[in-house]
Order: C-alpha cells, then sequence, then structure tokens
C-alpha cells in the first residue's frame, strides 16, 4: 500500500509541473473574459458533438486517364469506358466519437486517411461528398438543425486563403467587425470598443501585433512571411467566436514554439469557454500531444484506435509495437500500420496485427470500446438538452434583432454591406499598380483616340468617323470590365471561406462590389469623356456631353455587372473565359456600328434586342445627330470639283437618309435610315439600368449558389499514351504482393534486400569537395534603409556530412540557402564562398543540386519525363544518353517512385501529393549528378511524421554514399533531428547562435547550452527546447549570439575553418570544372526542351480545345451573321468588317496563351533557369515550335467556316492568297501575345496590358478612320508598322479588287443636268476627274442623270489607300516579315528579363 502511495504522490507531483508547463500565458484574460460575460447574464455556448457510424463514399478516382489532343476522338473506345460506372470510394468507414464540451480530441493519420474528411463531416461541411451515412449531433441537434448555427460550427483549413493585398490589421478588422454581438457584455461602451478589444487580444494571443500593417501577401505579393499568415487563418478563425472548432493541420509552416503556443492557446480557451476542438496534426510533438484529452487514430478511413490519450500509447505497446525512446508518440500512432516504419517487440513477430483490419477488431474486442461507446447517448442526456437550449438562447441573444430566425449571420444586413463596402475599398487601394495601370491606360487611350478621330468635320465625311469615335467610347470602357471575370475567380475561395463560417451573406459582398464601383467608373469615364469628347469635337453643347456622360456610366456599370455575372455563373475560369470572349464579340458585332440594324439577318438578328451596347449606341448617335444638318461633300457629293458649283444640279450619294436630289443630309433622317430616333435616348438609358440590376441579380443568385469543388480524394492522372505500360507494372506489383501475402517477411528477404540496396548504392555519385563560407553578410534595400538579413554566418559542409540549418520563422534560413546556392538577384553580398579552397566555377550552379522550398514543375509530364528531362540536359556533354536515363532508373528505386513513374505530376490535388511531388523535387535534383552538394529547404515542411521521416532517412543514405547534403528545417521531431550529424543555428536578423556538431542524442548541443544556463530537460525534444532558448518563451532576455561570438567554441569553429580552407586549396581540387556554363550544347538544349513542350501541348486538351472551339465559333459566327454578301454600295462596307472582325479572333486565343507562357516561365525561373538546365533560347525556341502545328489547324479550320459563307471570291489565286495571309496572321497575333507576356510580372498585368496594344493596333490599321483622314502625326509612321494594315489591305485586295459593282435604287445620285444637254456630256469633265470611278447609267438621258458611286470593287479599294492588285501580295509579304519580328521580339523581351546571380564581393 505504501508503495502505491508513493507513486501517486510522485505522479501527482509530475502532474502539478505539467499542469505549470501547460498554463498558457494570457489564460488570465480568457478567465476575465468569461467571467465578464457570466456576470453580464449571457448564457455560455456549449455544444459538444458526437457522431456514430459516419461513412463517406465518394466517386472513386484512384487513376484517370489523361487524354491528348488525337485520342480524345476516339469515340468507340471512349464508349466502350462509358459502360464502365466508376465505382464508389469509402474514404471513411463507420467512425464514431464523442467530444464533450471542454474536450480536446486529437485524430492523427496518414495523408489520404480521411482526417480532413472526418473534420469536414463535424464541422457540418457535407456537401462536396457522394453520399453521407450515420449521425452526427451538436448538442442535442443533428446535423440538418445546426445548419443555421453555421457561424457557431467552424473549421479551419490547411491552405490560407485571403485577399493578398489587404493588410494583416485590414483583415483581422474585417473579421471582428461582422461577429460583434448586439448584446454587449457590462462594461463595454460601444461595439466599436468591443471590437477593437477582441481584435487587440487575438493579435496579442498569436504573437503577431507587430505586423498589422503588413500585407497578408501571396506568392506574388511581397506580405508577412508563411508562418505568420498561417497565424493570421487561426486568428482569423478563433474571431467568429464559435463554440465547436476543427483544426485541420493548422501548425503546417509554423515553428516549434509557435506551434506549442497555439496549442496551450486552444487548451485555455477550450476549458475556459467550454468549447469542444478537434484537430488534427502531422508532425505533433510531444509537448502539443500531451495537451490533448483523448486521440482517434485513422488508418485509410478505418477508425483503429479511439479512447483516452494516456491510454493510446499502452494499448498499442500491448500488442506488441514498441515505441522507441524520445519519439514523438504521435508519429508513433500513425505508424503502426505502416509495414517499413513499425518495429515489432521480440515475441510478438507472429501475433502482431498485420494491417487495419485486424487492428480495429482487436480495438472493438478490447474492454475500452463499450467504455467509449458509453458516450454515445450524449445527445439524448438531460444535460446535452440543457446547454443545447442555453447555447440556442446565448446566440438568439448575440443576433441582431432585424435578423431571420435561422440566419447563421451575427450582425445586421446593414452592418454586413458597410464592412464589405470598406473592404472592398481596401482591396482596390492595397492594389495600387492595377489601379493605376487601368486609370493610365484609360487616360492614353482617350489621348490616342482623341487624336485618331481628331476634330472630326460636320459635313459628311465626318459622319462614319463620329461613329467610329463613339463606338470606341463603348468599345474600350466595355472590354476594361472584362477582367470582372478573372476577379470573380481570385476572390472566390476567401468569399467561400467566409461564407462558411457565417460572417456575411453573399448579397452583402455582390452589392459591396457594387458600391466600390460607383467612384471608380465615375473616374474612368469622366476622364475618357473630358479627353476624348472635345479633342474630336463632337456635338458642343453642354446637355449633349452630359449625356454622353451619363450613358457612359450606365453602360459601363452594365457591361461591369454583365462580366461579374458571367464570372460567378460558372464552375472553373476556362468556362468563363470562353464565354466572356465570344460574348464581347457578338456584342461587338451586333451593337449597330459593324452591321447597320436594318441589314442584320433576321437569324442572328436578335441579338441586337437583348444586346446593352446597342441600346447604347441607339442613343449616343441620337444625342449626336439630333437637330442637325449634315452637308455632302467629296465622294457623297456627285459631280463635283472643278466646273461643278451649281448646288441645283448636284446630289448627295451613299449617305443613309438622303433625299435624291437634296445635297444635305438632316441628322434626324439619317438616324431614321439605321432605325435611330431621338426619342429613344432616355428610353434606352431606363433599359440600360434594367439590364445592370438583372445581371446584378443573376451574380447574387450565383454566388449564393457556389460550393467549393467536389471532393473525390486524390487522384493520380496516367496519359492515354502510357497507359498500357502503366497497367503491366501494376500486375507485376500485385504478383509481387501476393507472393508474401502472409506479411512475415524471412530472414533470407532482409539480407536479400539490404543486397540490392548496395547494389544501387554503387552506382551513385561520390562526392570529394569540401564547401566552405566565412564571414558571409547579406544586405537588402527596403524603403527604411539597408536591412541586414545575415550578418557575419560561417561555416562548411563536407562530403559524407548531413548538415542542418535551424532557427525560427525569419531568421534567414531560405535566405542563406540562396546566397550559398547563388540564387540571388538583388542585394549585396560580402564575404568568401569557396569551394576546395578555390572560388566557385562557372558550373557551379549547375553542379549544385537544389530543392526548393515549393516544388514547381511542369504539371503536363510524368515523373521519369520530368527526370530524364533533368538528367540528359544536366549530366555532363560527355556521357553517352544511354548511360544517362540508366541513372534515371537507379534514382527511381532509390526513391520508390516506380509506381508513380508513368503518371503525370499535375497540380496540388490533381495529381501528386504533397509528399510525392517533393519527392520527385528530389529526384530531379539527383539524376543531375550534382558533384558539389545538394541544398534542400524545407524538404519536410507539410508532410505528415513517416513522410518526412523517410525523406530525411534517404538523405542520411545519401551522406552516407559521400555527398554533401545541407538541409533548413524546422519543427524536427527527436528521431528526425538525430539523423543530422552538424547544426548551424541562427536567431533573428540572420546572426549566428550556434555551429558545430549535434552529437550522439544531441548529446554536444544539450552540453553546450546547459554551460551557458539553459539546461534541456528530459523528455524534452532538444530541437524544440533549442528554438525555444534562442526565440521563444525561455530566451530570459539574452543575445544569444553575443554569447556564441565570446565562447572557445566560435574560436575553435573559425581555426578550423581556416584549417579546412588552407588544407583543401593545397591539393588537387575534388571537382573539376569544364568551363561550359551548360553541361549541352545550345542545339541539344533546344531539342530536349521542344520535344518536352510538344508532349505537354499535346496533352493539355482543355488549352488545345478552347483554341479550336474559339476559331470555330467566331469564324461560323462572323460567316453567318456577314452571310453572302452582295455588290450593292453598301455591302462594300460589309467586306470590309467581316475582315476586320477576323482580327478578333486574338483576344480570346491571347487571353489563354499567356497565363500558360507565364506559368511555364515561372517553372523556367524559380528553377530551372538558377541550375543552369538550359539557356533562355531554348525556353523560347520550345515554346514557340510546340504552338506552331496548333496554329496551322487554327488557320485551316478558320478559313474553311468563314470564307465562302461570306460569299468571297472562289478563284485559287484569290482563296489562296487570303489562306496564307490568315495563316499568317495566327503567327502575328502569337507572337504579339508571347512577347507581353515574356515582360509582364503576372497575368493580371499581361491581362491589362492586352486592350492597350490591341487596341491601338486596331485603331490604326485604317478601319475605324479611313487613311486619308488619320492624323498626319500618326499617319507616317504608325500606320506604316501597323501589321493588321497589311493583314487588312491584303484580304480586301483578294478579296474585292475587280468585283463588280451594282447600285440599289436608292443608292443613285439623282439630278437634272443644265439646260437640257445630255447626261454624258455634262459630266463628260467629271467623269474624267474627280469621278474617274462613277458610274453613269443613262448617259443619253437629259433629266434624272443617275450616278452610282463606284463602278467595280477596285475603285473603292483606291479610296483606302490601295492602289493596284499587286498591293495584295505586298502586303502578305509584309505579314510574313511582321511574324519574324514579332517572334525576335519575344527573343528580345525574354532577354531583358533574364537577370544575371549575384556573386559574393
Amino acid at each position: 500500500m505504501g508503495a502505491q502511495g508513493d507513486s501517486s504522490s510522485a505522479a501527482s507531483i509530475r502532474e502539478e509541473n505539467t499542469v505549470d508547463n501547460r498554463q498558457w500565458s494570457l489564460q488570465p484574460k480568457v478567465v476575465a473574459l468569461k467571467e465578464r460575460e457570466q456576470n453580464s447574464g449571457i448564457p455560455p455556448r456549449e455544444l459538444g458533438v458526437t457522431w456514430k457510424d459516419l461513412t463517406v463514399q465518394v466517386i472513386s478516382s484512384d487513376a484517370a486517364i489523361q487524354e491528348n489532343v488525337l485520342s480524345q476522338f476516339n469515340i468507340p473506345k471512349k464508349i466502350q469506358e462509358a459502360k464502365h460506372r466508376p465505382p464508389l470510394k469509402t474514404i471513411l468507414d463507420s467512425s464514431h466519437g464523442c467530444v464533450k464540451p471542454g474536450e480536446m480530441l486529437l485524430v492523427l493519420g496518414r495523408p489520404g486517411s480521411g482526417c480532413t474528411t472526418l473534420l469536414n463531416l463535424l464541422a457540418n461541411k457535407r456537401e462536396s461528398y457522394r453520399s453521407v451515412t450515420g449521425d452526427v449531433h451538436y448538442g442535442s441537434m443533428d446535423a440538418k438543425d445546426a445548419h443555421k448555427y453555421r457561424g457557431q460550427i467552424v473549421m479551419n483549413n490547411e491552405e490560407e486563403v485571403f485577399f493578398p493585398t489587404l493588410t494583416v490589421g485590414q483583415t483581422m478588422d474585417f473579421a471582428t467587425r461582422l461577429n460583434i454581438p448586439y448584446k454587449l457584455p457590462d462594461g463595454v461602451a460601444s461595439p466599436e470598443e468591443y471590437r477593437k478589444e477582441n481584435m487587440d487580444f487575438l493579435l496579442e494571443a498569436m504573437g503577431i501585433s507587430h505586423t498589422t500593417n503588413t500585407k497578408v501577401g501571396n506568392e506574388f505579393v511581397r506580405g508577412v512571411s508563411g508562418g505568420e499568415r498561417k497565424r493570421v487563418s487561426i486568428i482569423e478563425c478563433m474571431a467568429s467566436r464559435g463554440s465547436v472548432f476543427c483544426w485541420d493541420n493548422s501548425t503546417r509552416g509554423l515553428d516549434a514554439s509557435t506551434a506549442l503556443e497555439w496549442a496551450k492557446c486552444l487548451r485555455a480557451m477550450t476549458d475556459v469557454m467550454g468549447l469542444s476542438t478537434i484537430v488534427t496534426l502531422y508532425q505533433a510533438s510531444n509537448g502539443i500531444y500531451d495537451l490533448f484529452d483523448k486521440v482517434l487514430v485513422l488508418d485509410y478511413g478505418k477508425e483503429v484506435y479511439y479512447g483516452p490519450l494516456k491510454e493510446a500509447r499502452p494499448f498499442m505497446e500491448a500488442l506488441g509495437f514498441q515505441c522507441q525512446e524520445g519519439a514523438n508518440v504521435a508519429d508513433y500512432l500513425t505508424g503502426i500500420t505502416v509495414p517499413t516504419e513499425r518495429v515489432v517487440r521480440p515475441g510478438f513477430e507472429k501475433t502482431f496485427p498485420r494491417n487495419a483490419d485486424q487492428l480495429r477488431d482487436i480495438y472493438q474486442k478490447s474492454e475500452l470500446y463499450p467504455r467509449m461507446a458509453a458516450e454515445y447517448s450524449y445527445p439524448t442526456s438531460e444535460e446535452a438538452r440543457e446547454r443545447t437550449q442555453q447555447f440556442e438562447e446565448g446566440v438568439a441573444m448575440e443576433k441582431n434583432k432585424h435578423l431571420g430566425k435561422n440566419s447563421p449571420f451575427t450582425v445586421s444586413f446593414h452592418e454586413q454591406v458597410k464592412a464589405c463596402i470598406t473592404r472592398q475599398y481596401q482591396i482596390v487601394l492595397g492594389d495600387k499598380p492595377t489601379f493605376i495601370i487601368k486609370q493610365g491606360s484609360t487616360l492614353a487611350q482617350a489621348l490616342i483616340a482623341g487624336s485618331l478621330f481628331y476634330n472630326a468635320p460636320d459635313t459628311s465625311a465626318g459622319l462614319f468617323v463620329k461613329s467610329g469615335a463613339l463606338f470606341f467610347s463603348l468599345l474600350h470602357n466595355s472590354l476594361m470590365s472584362m477582367s470582372e471575370v478573372t476577379d470573380s475567380f481570385s476572390g472566390r475561395p476567401v468569399l467561400l471561406k467566409q461564407k462558411g463560417m457565417g460572417f456575411f451573406h453573399p448579397a452583402a459582398f455582390c452589392l459591396a462590389q457594387v458600391a466600390a464601383d460607383i467612384p471608380v467608373i465615375i473616374l474612368q469615364v469622366s476622364v475618357w469623356s473630358i479627353v476624348l469628347y472635345f479633342m474630336v469635337a463632337l456635338n458642343m453643347d453642354a446637355g449633349a456631353w452630359f449625356t454622353y456622360w451619363i450613358l457612359l456610366i450606365a453602360v459601363t456599370m452594365t457591361m461591369t455587372a454583365f462580366f461579374r455575372a458571367i464570372g460567378a455563373s460558372f464552375r472553373t475560369f476556362d468556362d468563363a473565359s470562353k464565354v466572356s470572349g465570344f460574348m464581347i464579340s457578338a456584342l461587338i458585332m451586333y451593337n449597330g456600328f459593324q452591321i447597320q440594324k436594318p441589314k442584320m439577318h433576321p437569324w442572328l438578328g436578335w441579338i441586337y434586342w437583348i444586346n446593352p451596347m446597342a441600346y447604347a449606341f441607339d442613343a449616343l448617335l441620337s444625342n449626336e445627330f439630333h437637330g442637325t444638318t449634315i452637308p455632302c461633300v467629296g465622294v457623297n457629293l456627285v459631280p463635283n470639283g472643278p466646273g461643278y458649283t451649281d448646288l441645283e444640279h448636284q446630289s448627295c450619294a451613299g449617305v443613309g437618309g438622303a433625299i435624291q436630289g437634296e445635297n444635305m443630309v438632316y441628322g434626324d433622317n439619317y438616324l431614321k435610315s439605321l432605325s435611330y430616333s431621338h426619342a429613344h435616348v432616355w428610353r434606352n438609358f431606363g433599359i440600360l439600368w434594367a439590364w445592370w440590376a438583372l445581371f446584378v441579380g443573376i451574380t447574387i443568385v450565383a454566388t449564393t449558389k457556389w460550393h467549393p469543388l467536389s471532393e473525390g480524394g486524390p487522384s493520380l492522372l496516367i496519359p492515354r499514351e502510357n497507359a498500357k505500360h502503366h497497367k503491366a507494372i501494376q500486375a507485376i506489383d500485385e504478383e509481387k504482393a501476393g507472393g508474401s501475402s502472409s506479411g512475415e517477411e524471412t530472414v533470407y528477404d532482409k539480407e536479400a534486400s539490404a543486397g540490392e540496396a548496395k547494389d544501387t548504392d554503387r552506382d551513385l555519385v561520390r562526392n570529394t569537395s569540401v564547401f566552405t563560407w566565412k564571414n558571409l553578410t547579406y544586405t537588402v534595400k527596403t524603403p527604411t534603409g539597408d536591412r541586414v538579413l545575415l550578418d557575419n554566418v560561417q561555416g562548411w559542409v563536407k562530403p559524407g556530412m548531413l548538415g542542418a540549418l535551424m532557427g525560427s520563422s525569419g531568421a534567414g534560413k531560405t535566405t542563406l540557402l540562396d546566397v550559398l546556392a547563388q540564387r540571388k538577384t538583388e542585394g549585396t553580398i560580402h564575404g568568401s564562398i569557396l569551394v576546395d579552397g578555390r572560388p566557385l566555377p562557372v558550373s557551379f550552379q549547375r553542379s549544385a543540386g537544389y530543392c526548393e522550398q515549393l516544388d514547381v514543375h511542369e504539371p503536363y509530364s510524368t515523373v521519369r519525363e520530368a527526370l530524364e528531362f533533368s538528367a540528359l540536359l544536366r549530366q555532363p556533354r560527355e556521357v553517352p544518353r544511354e548511360q544517362k536515363l540508366k541513372y534515371v532508373d537507379t534514382i527511381i528505386d532509390l526513391l520508390e517512385l516506380h509506381d508513380l513513374a508513368d503518371t503525370l505530376i499535375g497540380r496540388v490535388g490533381a495529381g501528386l501529393s504533397v509528399e510525392q511531388r517533393k519527392r520527385v523535387t528530389i529526384g530531379v535534383e539527383l539524376v543531375a549528378k550534382p558533384s558539389i552538394l545538394i541544398f534542400l529547404d524545407e524538404p519536410t515542411s507539410g508532410l505528415d511524421g513517416q513522410s518526412a521521416f523517410n525523406t530525411v532517412r534517404f538523405l542520411r543514405k545519401l551522406a552516407d554514399i559521400g555527398q554533401a547534403v545541407l538541409v533548413t528545417i524546422h519543427q524536427p521531431s527527436q528521431q528526425l533531428f538525430a539523423q543530422f550529424d552538424t547544426l548551424l543555428l541562427l536567431a533573428k536578423g540572420g546572426k549566428t547562435v550556434y555551429f558545430g556538431e549535434i552529437g550522439d542524442n544531441a548529446q554536444t548541443i544539450k552540453d553546450y547550452f546547459a554551460k551557458y544556463g539553459a539546461p534541456c530537460p528530459e523528455e524534452t525534444n532538444p530541437a524544440e527546447h533549442m528554438i525555444d532558448v534562442v526565440s521563444g518563451a525561455l530566451s530570459k532576455d539574452k543575445d544569444w549570439n553575443k554569447v556564441w561570438l565570446e565562447s572557445p567554441e566560435h574560436k575553435a569553429v573559425t581555426e578550423e575553418l581556416d584549417h579546412i580552407v588552407n588544407d583543401a586549396a593545397s591539393k588537387p581540387p575534388g571537382t573539376q570544372d569544364d568551363g561550359h556554363e551548360f553541361a549541352t550544347p545550345l542545339w541539344e538544349q533546344v531539342k530536349i526542351v521542344s520535344h518536352r513542350n510538344n508532349v505537354s501541348l499535346y496533352r493539355n486538351t482543355d488549352y488545345i480545345n478552347n483554341k479550336f472551339a474559339l476559331h470555330i465559333g467566331s469564324a461560323l459566327f462572323n460567316g453567318f451573321s456577314f452571310w453572302m454578301i452582295g455588290d450593292r454600295v453598301s455591302d462594300l462596307q460589309m467586306r470590309l468588317f467581316t475582315v476586320f472582325n477576323f482580327i478578333f479572333v486574338a483576344p480570346g486565343v491571347i487571353a489563354q496563351l499567356q497565363p500558360l507562357f507565364i506559368e511555364r516561365r515561372q517553372i523556367f525561373e524559380a528553377r530551372e533557369k538558377k541550375s543552369k538546365m538550359y539557356s533562355w533560347i531554348a525556353f523560347v525556341t520550345g515554346l514557340i515550335v510546340s504552338e506552331i502545328p496548333y496554329l496551322c489547324v487554327c488557320a485551316v479550320l478558320y478559313f474553311v467556316c468563314w470564307y465562302y459563307t461570306t460569299g468571297a471570291p472562289h478563284a485559287s489565286t484569290r482563296a489562296g492568297g487570303t489562306f496564307f495571309v490568315m495563316l499568317m496572321y495566327e503567327f502575328v497575333y502569337t507572337g504579339i501575345g508571347q512577347f507581353i507576356a515574356a515582360y509582364a510580372p503576372n497575368a493580371i498585368f499581361a491581362a491589362l496590358a492586352n486592350p492597350f496594344v490591341i487596341g491601338i493596333l486596331v485603331s490604326f490599321c485604317g478601319v475605324l478612320v479611313p487613311y486619308s483622314q488619320i492624323q498626319v502625326f500618326w499617319r507616317y509612321w504608325i500606320y506604316y508598322c501597323n501589321p493588321f494594315n497589311y493583314l487588312m489591305g491584303s484580304m480586301l485586295v483578294f478579296n474585292l479588287w475587280d468585283k463588280k459593282i451594282e447600285c440599289a435604287d436608292k443608292e443613285f445620285a439623282v439630278f437634272n443636268p443644265p439646260n437640257g444637254t445630255t447626261c454624258a456630256e455634262y459630266l463628260k469633265d467629271y467623269m474624267m476627274g474627280m469621278g474617274r470611278a462613277t458610274n453613269l447609267i443613262n448617259p443619253e438621258a437629259t433629266e434624272g442623270c443617275r450616278v452610282c458611286q463606284y463602278t467595280t470593287g477596285s475603285d473603292y479599294l483606291r479610296t483606302i489607300n490601295l492602289k493596284s492588285y499587286s498591293y495584295g501580295w505586298r502586303d502578305a509579304g509584309l505579314v510574313v516579315v511582321f511574324v519574324a519580328s514579332s517572334y525576335a521580339m519575344v527573343y528580345a523581351l525574354m532577354k531583358l528579363r533574364t537577370k544575371t546571380s549575384k556573386k559574393a564581393e
């Protein structure tokens, strides 16, 4: 009995220690807040979650086939495959559990075992799963009832989604503003005070108060560090003040001490507020693990353990699984079901459970199972009913009284809209570059357009020019709003996340967008109107200007709403951009400028009536020409010129609404001939707002219906051409597995596999060079002055050594790796970096491997292709090709990638998992046979404990063979840490705190810190302890950098370093430098890179199909709108416009081609350029060559669908010439799109630059304003430098030259000759001079002479500067020159973008 007492008192002492350790520094604050709520009579909101028999199924997609451009048309095969319905896959199999208020549950499992799925269901997010069975109860409510409390049941996802341009303060301000309770606790004066208090508390809780004014940022926008961004997502989630919290791997990217702080914070909140907390973690340290009450272990959806935390390890040990000394218990529990991980205790080899099913059976038969199952009656208990009722009262008290009973929101709709509007403005102002580009390009376009239509005359010659200026006003403002489609998709994940947390109703967001539009659009339209209106000299009347201005505002608002509605109505960006691209061409064609209202074909004329732009164009023209008198001049007055000045005997020709025999036109008659009228102006203004309301309505409805894309579990994609090969591999694997199904590995097997491993090791490259760095200092310029990121860092890596580089987040770990690997292009570097005591060789970047933190890969290549690509390009040029490819197989076996060798890498979520991608990244570097050393930047973040251990164990293997490896790592478990040889520890500001051996079981380091007053307690992971000491809670305000600099250890390191350098310098170098910058010659590079690009485009069916669809769609639309054009005078303009419309196939294709180009360029710049794989010349050539076959097909498709439908000439010289020019145009616009993309910093910028470039080219090609009327300033250079001008010229010549023209009755000029002469005599001089082109129908008549404006098409072409048939081929030749020049621009701009890396000075 006494012994028992002793042990229990020892246990209680131990518990007191742990309690002290578990206490969170801000716990008293939480307690105070809770007491204040109780005293104010606010009922507690405590729910609890209970679930049983929870089973989830999704459509199985283990391996989907990725079709290629040809195989997608293999209809029989598709029909055959469609018969096999995809089976359902169970991803969660009858899970059960109960988390009462005040309890914390830890869910453990490897990636893909269903942890996230379980959390999603417990957070009541089920819409993305195919079938869900079983019950989940929140308190005593079932899942359906709980839906209206979604703001109280909150989940924090693994990915952080934010608006990157908002600051941390603004993001939190928004979150706290939408969660202010209606009934405030006593002692709080105003809602604002409550919000402020709440926000400060949250920022302090996660230790990020200092980032309030920093942008959140993302991959492209500089902002807070990754760990800080994670913390923002954590406190945004806490701001919802919920009752049930699910945290999905929320410590990813946090260093160990912050992760522990977070866990203590959860513990405190859970205990005090009575929350139910469910957490899934990878790589959870023991400090975090011990804070939980219960553990649930999942293995591929099967629940193999659920019970108290304290019993988990004993339960598994009793079954024969051994937990090693100092190991992370959480990793031990997840490793039990993995054959390569588990360690079986001696004596249990025959009896231990082999797989998840056996383990689950044992668990269900144990005495623990019924004990846990007793809790499942909690929902029906009296306690649960009471708590749920209190919860409902509490929530009702918090909720604004104007909200409905079932509304999940807290603040009133009015407040939601207000908060959303504020945020919308912050987004616009936070992204100043985009805003400035938009407004700047509006001003520039207005000035250019103004000078293009400058001072349009008030005569018949000005009619077309003024209409053009008004059309251009509509066009520019509508194209500017096209970027709404892109915006809709970039903001969507944030909206879904916040809607899920019950922050605001989607309608509030849509209305806020409208409110934010108003001032921006007013500014944009005002700038445009003031510049353009007066430069063109439109109707000089104040009323007319204001009418023009308000009409433009209305149409811009409407078109913005229209594109936003399109964006909101589609699931994917590809679909939305297809539709919006097609819509814009339809709306432009049918707005009454290109095809006049009376000439529209009935089968497509209905588009006019549903086109907002058409109503606007009608109103703008009526506003301009109402009540004017327009004299006829020039070609429109017959006859005129010397000797013909008598107005009695002249007539207007070719002007709509002219009365025959008169020499002027009334504006209202002209409008009538277009079926417009001044009476329509305000009617149309009203109609525009009606359209606007409709589009806003559609947006709201569509936005409310958004939900996250469906979950199918991760899927592997196999390209169609490798499918047979892959099936064969699977069959072989199954045979192997079948052979030893008993799971008992014999002694012989073990020895055999060890022997095999030795064989592989023999093939690997050994390394003999020593790499050293000394007194490295790196500074960058910031707006506030110079900032030191590395401060006198020194160290070395020798062959066979695995070095760890550690420090808290933001200590400069990645910076140091980048500097050492010569990857920095900014800042200044001082100090020396040497290989074998000599300066770095030319081939250094190529002969050192560098694995980035982000895994950047070409998504459409398979794993094997990616490795072969790297091997062929980076191994020395002397090595024969066969040998390079053989080495790839060695590495594939080493990394255990053979199952995945033929699957596409894909993107995250559709393709390889994070851990598999990480292995590919390492493989890509290894096949290059790096001869100096390998750098890895955080290879374990985002992996679970097992994958992390596998990765590091594998690096250890490399080091043992003789590679030199340097790794940055945070949050290493004790086992991971034990694999390393040396450690370089950095503190904030890149200062060294320790460099040297780690020692057995980290003894050396423990001794060092103990010596200076920070001993490492037993059972504590030394890696976490060090970080805590240097930067976290235990730093005791000591300057550890100073301690290090003054220590004998530092002195020894400096001496050793000098010794290594001198020693190495005296010997011959370990690696021979071949003096080449790239391993392979340029021609080889071009061949290999082009091959990769060809394959990836061939597999990218979405992209190619989009291209084809755009061409076929626009060609048919163009052809049928201009169906069989006749030979009247007015038809000449139709011919001009149908050719003009061919130009507009470009914007849609370019908008789709640029993101692809930029994505490829990012892969090149992030990894391939820096490791000197291949030159930028090969990169550009590969991209250009791979597009060529598809562009040829596109030209054929457009030509076939369009040429003959418009009734163009059939003669082969004409048709062939036209086709040749169309083919060349495909290359011209692709070149233009690629050179914009080559220099644009990102896809958004490229999308804003496109309308500008294409707008200028379209303006000055002689269509909108005829050549003779272009201002002299532009006429002699931009007109002649414009590819579109020659494209239009040659196509018009082939189309119209020598075509007979027949006037329609109302097109003739009719007048009487003076004093009874015949028409021929009267017009003799005229027909020789100005009227050379006219056609007199009745030369013998003495009255009513009928004159047609043109005789043949050639006469018309001469008026637009096409003087003879030879111009057709001349222009065609010039188009070819433009093809060459636009591709040359791609090379030039890519070269400009390519910066050289900084060297140490």
